[in-house]
């Protein structure tokens, strides 16, 4: 009798350890990726322009820009090829070669000569590592989120599947800190010079650290049933196109308010509009930026938890509503010009975004079957992060020449939020549905 319930406890043990590991190098593996996504973002708008684009003169920054949303452009083929594999040979193997292939890139381009030594090659060079990085995050996002939620419990998938989200709050964060501590420890032509190299090389032993995590998790327990029943998908994109295309546009366009929003604040461009526009300092803003990723962070465990009991799409839909309503409002907030204003409208924006960004590994899972559930929410990803956040710091930057007023920025950011709200309606809400199938 005691050899009889000693197993069932013992393999419950292990499955709870199994899930909590899987969510731990989810958001170990994202942070990595997404720190080095971000510390990109930031130092493009804030010195990329002088350093990679200076014979451009004023049009550097718009440039420096473009070269933020151009790795979205990649994304997609780097979904393509990632869902194929993830979907053929298993999540855990594709997970391991998108985050060395970003840490490459990044410490890459913490070693790159500038214009002034090599000339027209280095904007190249940069632009090549920058199209690697969003190759890399596009085949990154879907495998994590699955990782997450194929190992947890039907009743917490949202909560499970929010450790790949924290990687965004969490790698903004770390790169806005990073960043912020090379500003504040070294003058105006030292980090011209050198400091801005720093946050790229440390991406080293952030690489090495996720690496022997990810390389500990388990395959995920959904794949392997798929293997062992034979019911593996050679052609798994094929077969999503063919099948779920509603289901992709749709997952998409659930995505574009959140990233859109999102890229406000971590692509960058509030930090350089709000420097030269009303001689706030640098460091002072990214505190700022950091403020807002820790409600950012927070307010996606408490949508990701929420969602668990009222159902994805309605907590999503509550968080794209915010952040519709709020778009105009936050810019006249930082058109005031007072850091304290600042402040509030980043962090009542962080408010929508982590709502909207919770509950989304979890919808995007059970979106799909399993056969094609890599490439189907890594798909679904990036080409939502296309429509929605790849070009937003440029987009607003030509805004803002354009009609000289941050109102018509505000008035774009929320469209893509009410767009995000329909689509996310027109989603069957499918919480707890049976991932094996």
């Amino acid at each position: 009798m005691h050899t009889h319930t000693l197993a069932p406890s013992t393999s419950a043990v292990t499955v709870r350890r199994d899930y909590k590991r899987a969510a731990f190098a989810s958001t170990v593996g994202t942070t990595v990726e997404w720190y080095d996504f971000f510390i990109y973002a930031q130092a493009a708008a804030l010195i990329f322009a002088d350093l990679f684009f200076a014979p451009m003169g004023g049009a550097g920054q718009l440039v420096a820009y473009v070269t933020v949303g151009i790795s979205f452009v990649f994304r997609p083929l780097g979904a393509v090829l990632a869902g194929y594999f993830g979907d053929l040979i298993g999540r855990k193997a594709v997970l391991v070669a998108t985050l060395a292939m970003m840490g490459i890139a990044t410490v890459g381009i913490g070693l790159l000569p500038t214009y002034a030594s090599i000339g027209v090659w280095a904007p190249i060079a940069l632009i090549v590592l920058r199209i690697v990085q969003g190759f890399s995050t596009g085949g990154e996002w879907g495998g994590a989120a699955l990782m997450s939620v194929e190992h947890a419990p039907p009743t917490r998938r949202g909560i499970f599947g929010a450790s790949t989200q924290m990687g965004v709050p969490l790698g903004m964060l770390l790169a806005t800190a990073t960043l912020t501590l090379c500003t504040v420890t070294t003058t105006d032509e030292q980090f011209r010079e050198w400091g801005w190299r720093l946050p790229f090389l440390v991406s080293i032993l952030l690489i090495v650290i996720g690496f022997y995590i990810r390389r500990r998790v388990e395959e995920s327990p959904v794949f392997v049933e798929l293997s062992e029943r034979k019911q593996r998908s050679h052609a798994p994109v094929r077969a999503l196109l063919r099948r779920h295309p509603r289901q992709v546009i749709l997952a998409a366009l659930s995505f574009i308010g959140t990233n859109g929003n999102g890229y406000m604040v971590i692509g960058g461009f509030l930090v350089a509009y709000a420097s030269k526009t009303f001689g706030l300092g640098r460091t002072e803003l990214l505190i700022a930026t950091l403020a807002s990723a820790v409600v950012w962070g927070a307010f996606t465990l408490i949508g990701a938890a929420w969602s668990d009991t009222a159902g994805r799409t309605r907590v999503m839909n509550v968080g794209n509503a915010l952040l519709a309503l709020f778009a105009v409002p936050f810019f006249f907030m930082v058109d005031t010009g007072s850091l304290a204003w600042i402040y509030v409208a980043l962090i009542v924006f962080a408010v929508g975004l982590g709502l909207s960004y919770g509950p989304q590994p979890a919808l995007f899972a059970e979106m799909f079957p399993a056969a094609v559930r890599y490439s189907g929410a890594s798909i679904a990803y990036a080409i939502g992060a296309i429509l929605g956040g790849a070009f937003v710091p440029t987009v607003s930057q030509w805004l803002l020449t354009w009609t000289g007023t941050t109102t018509a920025i505000g008035i774009y950011l929320g469209v893509l939020a009410v767009i995000s709200f329909a689509a996310t309606r027109a989603i069957k809400d499918r919480s707890g549905v049976d991932l094996s199938l």
